[in-house]
């Protein structure tokens, strides 16, 4: 009996997941198949639905949210109102001092970074040097230069005294030149042009004081010379020299800037070692 049970409830399984999964629909017995495509295609948007939480759920407007009221703190009536009071103002004032600080502090790293960034683009330092510089001119610049630091200039002045010539002329031509210079050869006596504004001239000596042309000028007397006489050639002239010991690009352009006509373009050169 039981085998037939059995046998029974096996055929039944069978035969139910053979309908079930289609394998009877040929012979015309198959489930229905609840299948619907189109709603699908109608649908608007299906990524924007979001499900919500049961507690994330707005409360309906009828019912207002109930809100609980903040219980007061304890008071310690031991405690002063005043003293109460000045600790509640001090946080405001500790943080605004903190806040300060950390300005201070900002502010401090900055311009150290600022001062590293200046040395560390250091200019290369020569000496130059400007010279020929007439009274005047130097004047200027002195003036021009005073705010500068006096390591960075220097004025060297530069004297140059006079001289003095033993002079024959001048010669109405230059036929007359050649006649006077076949009688110093006679005499034995050097010569040469006298040069400048002394021209046409013959040149007896040239000489660094009046003194000593004057004495050269009266040896030549007794040798026969009378047309000679001792003339100033050039007068006593003190020039200065600009000298920058530690010059860089942009301090040389600022001199020259300062010191404006009284230095002739490109006055400044490499000094001489």
């Amino acid at each position: 009996m039981l085998r037939i049970v059995f046998l029974l409830l096996l055929l039944g399984n069978a035969g139910y997941y053979m309908w079930s999964h289609g394998y009877l629909a040929g012979m015309g017995l198959a489930p229905e198949l609840q299948s619907e495509p189109q709603r699908l295609q109608e649908q608007i948007r299906p990524d924007a639905l979001v499900l919500q939480q049961p507690d994330a759920v707005q409360a309906p407007a009828d019912e207002p949210a109930k809100t609980a009221e903040p219980e007061a703190p304890a008071v310690d009536d031991s405690a002063p109102p005043a003293a109460a009071e000045s600790k509640s103002d001090g946080k405001p004032e500790a943080a605004t001092a903190v806040a300060r600080e950390i300005k201070d502090a900002k502010d401090a790293k900055d311009a150290k970074d600022t001062k590293d960034a200046k040395t560390a683009i250091k200019e290369p330092e020569a000496c130059y040097q400007a010279n020929g510089i007439e009274e005047a001119q130097a004047d200027s610049i002195r003036r021009a230069l005073a705010g500068r630091p006096k390591g960075d200039w220097e004025l060297v002045a530069n004297h140059q005294g006079g001289r003095w010539m033993v002079y024959m002329g001048k010669f109405p031509d230059a036929e007359f030149m050649d006649r006077k210079r076949g009688e110093l050869r006679l005499m034995n006596i050097d010569f040469d042009r006298a040069g400048g504004s002394f021209e046409p001239g013959l040149s007896l000596g040239r000489f660094s004081t009046e003194e000593a042309a004057q004495r050269q000028l009266a040896t030549f007397a007794r040798q026969g010379v009378r047309t000679a006489r001792v003339v100033q050639e050039r007068p006593d002239v003190t020039t200065y020299a600009l000298r920058l010991p530690k010059a860089t690009p942009s301090m040389r352009n600022e001199v020259a800037a300062l010191a404006g006509k009284n230095l002739v373009p490109k006055a400044l050169q490499a000094c001489t070692k």
